[in-house]
């Protein structure tokens, strides 16, 4: 351990975050903003801010939802570019952290390697690791607010199939795009048929030889504009705050709507989809084979792509989908299970995410430490048993910002009731007669692969997981504090 202290002062932070992407910086803001008298740092594993929008740069990356709702409550999202990239989207949280004065708290590359609770002492104690270094030491926080994220940064999801030694060409993993690889002229196959592979593909069809999706199963897919022509005409005749705000509700009642009539009428909300993309592919192009589904829109996520540029890129001649499976690779080219070979010069696997919370490290409280699959979530941001602590986790239907901006006003609520009550520690504590139901209703392949690492919701409020903005807006942000559920203590307690 070390003995320089990490920050000046080595009392107790008030509020330390973990994470310094979209969440965290988010979170930031909302502490200074709602509680501007508490002494708060944010530690950041990788060398710079943005998390996901950081980490991730393989061609074409972009959000996968609207940046009037994914961007932050409190600050407009002023690009025209409704579906943005990658950078655009970083380049908006630097603005913010900037702006709003947050670099100063964030210490990069201290990575957070364990977290332990005591309640005599009312306090976290926080092991981090100075990544540069691998010097170790601790510090302490009344609480603690994990923006880490819901995914592994270092192990994606990465399937293994019989012949790559065989392979002549780079196999490459979108989570760790390698700057110097070269993909003109030549043939790639993608493998996968999620939203990072319905980004990759007409990004790479720019100027790749030929682009093949290759899949195992489809999934939904559904064209909307770059560009909200109406958002632009409101930001004309409107003030800039007053039209953010207006587009903003538009975009999440819309949204609301659409997945409540996909949930209450599937084959309905399913013929139409398929036949969106029919319109876009014309009647010779077999969809029923490559985007009709077999489960129900919104049993996982539905794939956006800005202005059709997919369906473009296949009209064109410059991709293609292949609905099958992989029996192996050779030198130059993917054999299928049907029998059909399809050629590659470079292969790209967008197979996935590993989900990991809390950056994979253990909490222990008073000397017990707590596997994530036996606490259940507490209006989807607490967990039962475990004091003073929040974490950040977006909506599965819609975009992530959403909740974790409600989130971070909930918890600066809470913060300044335990002040003026004199409280030191808070807990969610478990109903015994609340039955615990899978904490994501979604059959995603990487949802179903971490069942036993993600928490529990239960059958009934504040224990439910609602993935929708309207009902969280109302049972979060309006919602009594001390409910029965909250236990509240003081240090001496």
């Amino acid at each position: 351990m070390s003995s320089s202290p990490l920050f000046r002062d080595d009392s107790p932070l008030d509020v330390l975050i973990v994470g310094a992407g979209l969440s965290g910086i988010g979170t930031a803001v909302w502490l200074q903003n709602e509680c501007p008298g508490k002494r708060y740092a944010i530690l950041e594993a990788r060398h710079s801010l943005g998390g996901t929008w950081d980490l991730f740069r393989y061609p074409g990356i972009r959000s996968d939802s609207d940046m009037y709702t994914l961007g932050y409550a409190f600050k407009p999202w002023t690009n025209p570019r409704a579906i943005a990239d990658g950078p655009s989207i970083r380049q908006y949280i630097e603005e913010t952290a900037h702006e709003y004065g947050i670099m100063p708290h964030i210490r990069f590359e201290h990575k957070v390697v364990g977290a332990s609770w005591s309640s005599p002492d009312a306090l976290w104690t926080v092991e981090v690791e100075d990544v540069a270094t691998g010097v170790k030491q601790s510090i302490q926080a009344r609480f603690l607010y994990m923006c880490s994220g819901y995914y592994s940064y270092e192990h994606p999801h990465r399937p293994t199939f019989a012949g790559e030694a065989d392979f002549k060409g780079p196999i490459i993993l979108p989570q760790f795009w390698p700057r110097d690889v070269s993909y003109a002229d030549k043939r790639v196959v993608v493998i996968g048929s999620g939203a990072t592979a319905m980004t990759l593909v007409p990004a790479m069809a720019q100027s790749a030889k030929h682009v093949t999706m290759v899949q195992r199963s489809p999934s939904y897919v559904v064209a909307l504009p770059g560009e909200d022509t109406l958002a632009q005409r409101m930001r004309q005749l409107l003030p800039e705050r007053l039209a953010y705000r207006l587009i903003r509700w538009k975009n999440v009642v819309q949204r609301v709507i659409v997945f409540w009539i996909a949930r209450q009428w599937p084959k309905l909300a399913k013929k139409q989809l398929v036949q969106l993309v029919r319109e876009e592919l014309g009647p010779d192009y077999d969809v029923d084979r490559h985007f009709s589904p077999r489960y129900n829109p919104w049993d996982q996520r539905v794939c956006l792509v800005p202005d059709g540029d997919l369906f473009g890129a296949i009209r064109a001649g410059k991709a293609s989908v292949v609905t099958d499976e992989i029996e192996r690779f050779t030198a130059d080219n993917l054999h299928l299970k049907s029998g059909e070979h399809v050629p590659a010069d470079v292969v790209v696997m967008a197979t996935g995410l590993t989900i990991q919370l809390f950056g994979g490290i253990a909490l222990t409280v008073d000397g017990r430490t707590y596997k994530t699959s036996e606490l259940m979530a507490y209006k989807g941001m607490m967990l039962s048993d475990i004091p003073n602590l929040s974490i950040a986790f977006g909506y599965t239907n819609a975009s992530w910002t959403l909740k974790t901006d409600l989130t971070a006003s909930y918890v600066c609520r809470l913060l300044r009731y335990m002040d003026r009550h004199g409280y030191a520690t808070v807990v969610p504590r478990r109903q015994p007669h609340v039955e615990p139901r899978p904490f994501l209703d979604f059959t995603s392949g990487y949802v179903q692969r971490a069942a036993h690492l993600l928490p529990q919701q239960g059958s009934r409020r504040p224990w439910q997981v609602y993935q929708n903005y309207l009902k969280d807006l109302f049972t979060i942000r309006f919602g009594r504090l001390n409910d029965g559920v909250l236990h509240f203590g003081k240090k001496s307690d």
